[in-house]
Parts: structure tokens; sequence; C-alpha cells
């Protein structure tokens, strides 16, 4: 390996020990955490057998020691060497008390430190919960204590965060820790493997419990795709959500390495200030959701499989990106571990629609009185099998209202009503048709409307508010109004203050107005579709007239300032708006150079865009590539100013 972070057995990183190599054999018995054998687990359950998921990874730890299992911004780890990182995170939370069912905060970020300490956590039989260090504190806190976390692997606790009487185990001390052999527990299996915590309609995260039966049989399943060892597969999914877990499972089951990306405006500002392109090179596997392929596309030419997944794929899209190549529009949501349906270019699936169950699972398209509808007419999507998660966390009511007894299979088994709108094909494939509630997916993201709601109208000042999703379906937008007596100057900077220190990036609203009343329909509820309208209507005052794209003073700016126009949904106020004040996101700035280099024929960097965003900025950075082309061209048609005629 050329990585100086490169991990293998006897060859380790800087400050690394030197005995950081896979554990010896040794043997568990079924359900301890005690010495264990070589790789990630070969202790096993009563018949002698590995869980599904480490009896994968044991297999490339034994045949492919030293190819790379993780890669991220702080190194590297082979297979070997990420089967001793493992054993040793594994040996310090046994150390810390952590056995079955003992919930682990991980805020490792996009660490390659996060894949061992995940596995070592399932090795212990615990409760992993993921987080993401860009989430709020509050969220943050929030999460743990709703998950009761008796432990946090993290380098260090974030400022405001109040981690109580959680024990904090920090990557340095596992590493400098004594080596010592893995064993791996025989979990029950309707034990919590991991707590994911989504958007809530009552204006909280509510945490979804997956068992260790759900996560075998999600393992299981994806066994059967196929894939080629050896290479790597992208990761840009947050740490937070299962998607993260897909992509992560994926690559390591088929014995690829996990290039841990980050795709988010920091890090795409990162990638800019070292000169790099935010997507590593030789990628093998890709998955991404349609809205970061649609911007990142480019960059994935080596790319022998595509996923998409976490939003509806545009047929347009998914045409360009299965030529030549194999690509996987995925369906699930996280309330039946991770993925519940797929469609396959390889065997034929007509990759605009979910597809088909994956093996051991089950999907139901069903009327109001849950009987079955005929082929080609629309139904709500209920899916079932050994998957389906145990429940919301501390929320009896919404787990019985989501999680009901199928009467398809009986013996006490459940299904999961998903919410979302399809038609089965006659061919047996299933056609997204859209959400039955408020809930939507922006980014990739899942979120209730009615959470970022609840969040601005806890303020005293507000005593109204409506979420809606604007026109691009990338950002959300938010309507309030101001209680009697409030002040309405500056109650939307208020709203957004109070909102990006509650909820995750992807739900902050891009746009916060404050009106006069809430439009509805005649029902009386919310009219969503008049309130995106009036978000994004120009707001006109005495000293900063709207000025439209078409309009900028050099036609420069004004090519630039259609594309953000168009990207962004709303009208530009001027060259010197700000990209990401006008509700820009990481997504949405890659786009806008994307476009522009398309229509401008030009190399501009992202970089550009990051550094100054104005439109002002990035037009005068196109009129320099424009200049140093023309002088390039001339001095390719002048003989005389070639230095090759003097030689």
């Amino acid at each position: 390996m050329t990585d100086r972070h490169a991990e293998s057995a006897g060859a380790t990183a800087p400050g690394v020990p030197a005995d950081d190599a896979p554990p010896r054999a040794a043997r568990a018995e079924p359900g301890s955490a005690g010495s264990g054998s070589a790789g990630p687990g070969s202790a096993g359950r009563a018949d002698g057998a590995l869980p599904p998921l480490f009896a994968r990874l044991e297999r490339w730890t034994r045949e492919q020691p030293n190819e790379t299992a993780v890669k991220a911004f702080d190194g590297t780890l082979t297979y070997a060497a990420l089967a001793a990182r493992t054993a040793r995170y594994a040996t310090a939370l046994a150390g810390a008390g952590v056995g079955p069912e003992t919930s682990v905060g991980l805020l490792l970020g996009r660490s390659r430190e996060s894949v061992p300490a995940l596995l070592a956590v399932w090795s212990l039989g615990g409760t992993a919960v993921p987080l993401d260090p860009a989430h709020p504190v509050e969220r943050l806190g929030r999460v743990l204590r709703d998950a009761g976390a008796a432990v946090l692997v993290a380098p260090g606790v974030p400022t405001g965060l109040e981690p109580g009487g959680i024990a904090l185990l920090a990557p340095a001390d596992v590493r400098r820790s004594a080596p010592g052999a893995l064993a791996v527990s025989v979990p029950a299996p309707d034990s919590c493997a991991y707590l994911i915590y989504t958007s809530g309609t009552t204006g909280r995260p509510k945490g979804v419990e997956v068992t260790y039966r759900g996560l075998d049989t999600f393992v299981d399943a994806l066994g059967t795709l196929g894939l080629p060892p050896g290479g790597l597969g992208l990761n840009a999914v947050s740490p937070a959500f299962d998607g993260w877990l897909w992509c992560t499972l994926l690559y390591l089951t088929h014995g690829q390495g996990v290039a841990l990306t980050d795709l988010s405006l920091d890090g795409l500002r990162q990638a800019a200030a070292e000169g790099r392109e935010p997507l590593p090179a030789g990628l093998r596997t890709v998955s991404l959701t349609p809205s970061l392929l649609a911007a990142h596309g480019a960059g994935i030419d080596t790319a022998e499989v595509v996923v998409v997944a976490g939003e509806a794929c545009p047929a347009a899209l998914a045409e360009r990106f299965s030529r030549g190549r194999r690509l996987l529009n995925v369906y699930g949501p996280t309330e039946v571990t991770i993925a519940a349906t797929w469609a396959d270019s390889r065997r034929g699936d007509d990759v605009t629609t979910i597809g088909r169950p994956l093996p051991g699972y089950r999907a139901y398209v069903l009327d109001e009185e849950l009987r079955p509808v005929p082929a080609g007419t629309e139904g709500e999507l209920y899916l079932g099998g050994p998957a389906v998660a145990r429940g919301y966390r501390g929320r009896p009511g919404l787990t019985a209202s989501r999680f009901l007894p199928d009467p398809f299979q009986g013996g006490g088994t459940r299904m999961y009503r998903t919410g979302d709108v399809v038609i089965r094909r006659a061919g047996g494939e299933l056609e997204y048709r859209g959400r039955r509630d408020d809930q939507v997916k922006i980014r990739g993201h899942r979120i209730e409307l009615g959470e970022v709601e609840r969040i601005a109208a806890e303020l005293p000042e507000v005593v109204a508010a409506a979420c809606c999703p604007l026109a691009s379906g990338q950002t959300l937008g938010l309507a309030v109004v101001a209680a009697p007596g409030a002040d309405p100057a500056g109650l939307a900077d208020l709203v957004v203050e109070r909102c990006r220190k509650q909820l995750p990036a992807a739900a902050v609203p891009a746009a916060v107005r404050v009106l006069d009343r809430i439009p509805t329909l005649s029902t009386g509820k919310a009219d969503r579709e008049a309130l995106a309208t009036a978000l994004t209507a120009p707001e006109r005052t005495s000293d900063a007239p709207v000025v439209t794209p078409g309009a900028g003073p050099t036609t420069s700016e004004r090519i630039v300032m259609a594309v953000w126009a168009d990207v962004l949904a709303t009208e530009i106020p001027g060259p010197d708006a700000d990209f990401f004040e006008l509700g820009g996101h990481s997504l949405a700035a890659a786009r806008a150079v994307s476009e522009l280099r398309r229509v401008t024929g030009l190399r501009v960097g992202l970089g550009a865009l990051l550094a100054e965003p104005t439109a002002r900025h990035f037009a005068a950075e196109l009129d320099r590539l424009s200049a140093e082309r023309e002088v390039s061209a001339a001095l390719a048609d002048d003989p005389a100013a070639d230095p090759a005629e003097g030689a």
C-alpha cells in the first residue's frame, strides 16, 4: 500500500502499536464475550456457525488479509488490521461493561475507526447508536439520553454536549491498549443490534430498534448480489443513518473496501482546500442518492456497479448510469432493516421501479381494509418478514400504529406500514407513486414536516408554522405567523437559528418567511403548494430591488445567476447575492458547478464557489478561465509564438 497510514499485519501507522495484528485462534462459547478466534468472529452459534456478517468478514480476512477494508481521511485498514482493531475495541468495550443490549453511542464521523468500533459492539451483542458529529449538540444529547447510552465512543466530547454518566472511550486509548483475541457473542435474535433515529411527527426524533435477526436476514440477502471482491466502494452517507450501514455492509461482505467520503459542504470545502476532487479515484462500486449521483456522476467513470437509493430515481438518470454498467435501484425504510426491495439491471429489471423484495422479505400492496389490490392498482406498501424492526424505542402507541400483525403469515409475525403508495406491475415489480402523509425526502434524508413545524412553533414569538418542500425538491421552506405583540423583524432569523440547533442540516429550512396567515385548503390543512409559491416569490424592498436572471451587469454574471436560479429554484437578487444564504447546500453547489461547466465549457472548480460564493466572484473566475483559454488558443495558432520553433 502506498498510503502512509495503511495498516496490515506487521505494518502499522505512526503511533499505532506494532502488535495490531490479527488475533490468534481461540474459542468462545455461544453468548460469551471472552476469548475468540482468528479474524472477526470465529466463535459461533450453538450449531458452531458464525453470524452471517462475521462469517463473511472471517472469509475475506483469511483470503485477502492485505486488501483494503476501510479507507478514510485518517488512513486505511486492511482486512487483517480491521480484524485486529475490532478485537481491541471489543476488549475495551467489554471492560467498560458493554454486553447484550448495552447501548453504545458511536460519534466517530467518517474516521476509519467507525467501522471496527461498530463491529466490536456487534461482536458483544450490544446496541450500536450511530451519531453524526455534524448534528447539533442538542440533538446528539437527546438521542443519547433516549437510547440510554452507557458508553460513548468518540475522540472527545463535543462542546456543549452534556454526557451525564456516560463513559467516554477514545480511539487513541483503544489503539494503545493491549491486543487480544476477538470473540463473537451469539446474541438473542430479537435483541436490539442498533438504533437509528429518524424524524418524528412529535417534533422529536424517534429511535428505530433493529434486531439481530433483522441484521442477519439483511446480510444474507446482500450475499445474493454477487459483487466481485477487491477495489473500493463509495460510502458518502451521514454516519447517523442506516444508508451508512448499507454501504459499509454491502462492500465488506463482498470483500471490497469501504471508502468513507464526505460530500457535505464542509467536506467539499476541505477537498477544495487540499486541491483534490471530492470523490476518491478508482471506485468500483458507488452508492448514492439520485440527487448526489446527478451532481457527482462525472467522478465515477471507473464504477462497474452503481446503486441508487434514498429517493425516487428519474428515468433519465437511470438510463444514463445503467449504460455499460450494472445499476441497482434500492428501496427500504429504516423500520425494515435498511433495504427491502431492489431492481437490478443485471437480471433485466426496469430500474426506474423499486423492483422486488429481497430474499427473506415480503411486500404487500393493500387497500385501506388491508386487502390486496389487483396488479396495476395503487395501494399502500406494507413490508413483512424477519427483518421487520422491534418498533420505536419508548413509543408503544406509535409502534402499534405502524407495526401491525401480518394477516398473511400469522404466528405472531408483523408487517410495517410504510406510508408509501405503489402499484405492483403484472411482472411483479413495484412502482413507487408517492406518500400518503406529510413525510418527505430531502437530499436522501427522511423528514417529517411536522417535526420542523413543531420546532419553530416552540418559540413564544410564533403562533403558527407550516413547512413544505420547495420546487427543487432539495430544500424546505417554512412560513411562520408572529404572535401578537412580537416583532416580525428578525423573527425569521430567530426561527432559522433554532432549527439549526435542533435539526440535521437537511431539515433546516432554506427559506423562512413571516406571513400574516398560512394558506390553507378547504379542509383547513396547510396548502403546501401555495405555500411553496409564496416562499419563493421575491421580497421586494426599497434598498434591495430584485434582479431577475438575465438582468445582471455582465454576460458572465447573467449566466451564473441564471444557473443559480434554476438550481436553487428562486430568483437571484443580484450579482453580490450569496449562494448559501439563498438556500444553497453541498449538493446544490456541486450541481451548479457541473451545470456551469457544461454551459461554458470551462473547467471551473468547486473551490471557486466555496471560497467566495457570490455570482460576481464566480463570474470573474469564468472570465479568467475564458481569457486563459483564448491566450492558449492564440499561441497554438501562431507558429512564431511556439517555443518549439526556436529549439
